[in-house]
């Protein structure tokens, strides 16, 4: 049996996957703090030869995927207001309060490292409860909850960057969350910046859309609340 080897990215306009369609939005915890972006630089080093260049996400933690805004949601990748509705009501419903999660040492998806997350107390399982929908999340396959390292830009052996990966050794981080995060990104752009359009505070249910998002033509989502 060959031995697995890392997926590369390819930094093209996906077009046939997003059609002109833009943003993507997905709900995420926001980490970006100097400790977690140092952490992930430091691992990004360890494989600086094979990662993709211009990789400009910030640190997060994705828990589920909305898709596309679309006022007449018709794919199954589109969304509108109504999906949002239906989450926030689920959260005030459930009413999950803020905790706190271990940011740790470093692995590996075939496609891309990562640091591991810890749900130390629950908060993240509670929070994708609400978000699913029918009992359905949106985000498909095994869920994993981490930060991202990087994109592998070459073909290597698996085994030899994970064995890398966790020859360094770190204490985790403790991550207090106090919210959850509406983001999108630009399908676009592989590994761009990530906008934060809205956030959701867990101590008091308050939902508040950041005043210059969502922009370009998507004040219909302004209708969730």
């Amino acid at each position: 049996m060959p031995e697995a080897r890392t997926q590369p990215s390819i930094r093209r306009d996906f077009v046939e996957w997003h059609r002109g369609r833009q943003p993507y939005v997905f709900w995420a915890l926001d980490v970006d703090t100097p400790a977690v972006a140092d952490s992930v630089a430091r691992h990004a080093r360890l494989l600086a030869d094979g990662l993709l260049e211009g990789y400009r996400r910030q640190p997060h933690v994705t828990l589920d995927v909305c898709g596309f805004p679309s006022p007449r949601p018709a794919d199954g990748d589109e969304f509108g207001p109504e999906l949002l509705a239906r989450q926030l009501a689920a959260l005030r419903l459930a009413r999950p309060g803020p905790f706190a999660i271990a940011i740790g040492a470093a692995d590996s998806f075939l496609s891309a490292p990562y640091l591991r997350v810890r749900d130390t107390q629950g908060g993240i399982a509670a929070l994708r409860r609400c978000l699913a929908i029918d009992g359905a999340h949106r985000l498909l396959g095994d869920y994993v909850p981490h930060v991202t390292i990087g994109l592998y830009a070459r073909s290597l052996v698996f085994s030899e960057v994970r064995e890398r990966l966790l020859g360094e050794r770190r204490d985790s981080l403790v991550f207090p969350v106090a919210r959850l995060s509406l983001m999108a990104y630009a399908p676009a752009e592989i590994g761009g910046r990530l906008a934060c359009l809205a956030d959701y505070e867990l101590a008091s249910g308050d939902w508040r859309w950041h005043d210059a998002a969502p922009a370009g033509g998507l004040d219909f989502l302004r209708a969730a609340r």
